[in-house]
């Protein structure tokens, strides 16, 4: 049945393939480009790489989304709301990897990129509660909540983005469980955006595996998590089906649980939630590899196979 609809809406392979490549492309340019710009990690402190290494890799991200998105979707209210908001996350979280935002500045622009969707309609009208059934929400309730839901997700995402490959591995596991079950829910449209996001994350990944030649920075992370909750919630949380309630939550239990956990572990120290530091469980779990022996390529998942790390600086 699944492969029935995929044949019916060849798009979302379409647009998968035409973010690869645009990506896969336009990556090295922006690499150049942050190079001239300076901006760029540079190793010390925090940060384990050997050299300095471009950020900016967001804007190759958001150009791979952006080209198949006008090429395959439809632009209807949802979808100009949709590209409006992912260019607002861009814009802001590359401010921040040029120049450094303060992190209510920083949280003010990701609101701002919140609430463009919900302006044009992508919010959580209703949920479904097994053995309850479909409960509506009034607008007063749903859009704030969707504005939280986004703000959180893409935070998640930032918090996250501290190993070669991990994010983008991540948001692309995401991406293709969102395809393919908004295929299986007959979203076709919300299932071309989020193979779009696949094919974005898989052409970054070509040039984010360790060692990193180009970092997503705060551009891509807030962009990844702004499109991932927005599909969401345009494709998954707005329908009737029972599943929609768990399988966002359950695809991006990792960004969650990482979340969850570094913000307990600050409160429990004192240490503002929004400061950068080295405790996230991605990095316990590779420096504890590190300590025990393990080689890199002993890792059977690509996109964590070296214990070396780079963090760059977090505002919010």
């Amino acid at each position: 049945m699944l492969l029935h609809r995929l044949a019916d809406h060849l798009e979302v392979l379409y647009g998968a393939a035409v973010a690869l490549a645009v990506v896969v492309l336009l990556a090295p340019a922006v690499g150049g480009m942050a190079r001239r710009m300076g901006a760029v990690d540079r190793p010390g402190g925090r940060r384990h790489h050997a050299r300095p290494v471009p950020r900016l890799g967001g804007l190759a991200l958001f150009l791979g989304i952006m080209v198949p998105a006008l090429a395959f979707l439809e632009l209807g209210q949802e979808t100009r709301g949709l590209l409006l908001g992912a260019a607002v996350a861009t814009v802001v979280g590359a401010v921040d990897d040029f120049r450094g935002l303060r992190w209510v500045e920083k949280l003010a622009g990701q609101v701002a990129a919140a609430t463009i969707p919900v302006g044009f309609g992508i919010w959580i009208d209703r949920f479904t509660f097994p053995f309850v059934g479909v409960h509506e929400l009034s607008p007063w309730l749903g859009k704030p909540l969707t504005v939280l839901w986004i703000v959180a997700i893409m935070n998640m995402v930032n918090f996250l983005d501290g190993l070669d490959g991990l994010a983008a591995g991540v948001c692309s596991i995401a991406g293709a469980t969102f395809s393919v079950i908004a295929l299986s829910l007959g979203k076709p449209q919300a299932a071309v955006a989020s193979a779009i996001v696949l094919g974005a994350c898989l052409g970054f990944l070509r040039h984010n595996f360790y060692p990193a030649r180009i970092f997503m920075g705060d551009s891509g992370a807030l962009l990844l998590g702004f499109s991932l909750a927005t599909l969401a919630v345009q494709g998954l949380l707005k329908t009737a089906a029972t599943v929609a309630l768990f399988f966002p939550l359950l695809v991006l239990a990792v960004p969650i649980l990482d979340t969850g956990f570094v913000v307990a572990r600050r409160l429990k120290h004192g240490q503002p939630i929004y400061a950068a530091d080295q405790g996230q469980l991605k990095l316990d779990a590779m420096l504890q590899r590190s300590r025990t022996g393990w080689q890199q390529d002993m890792n059977p998942m690509p996109w964590v196979k070296s214990s070396q790390v780079h963090q760059t600086d977090r505002a919010g």
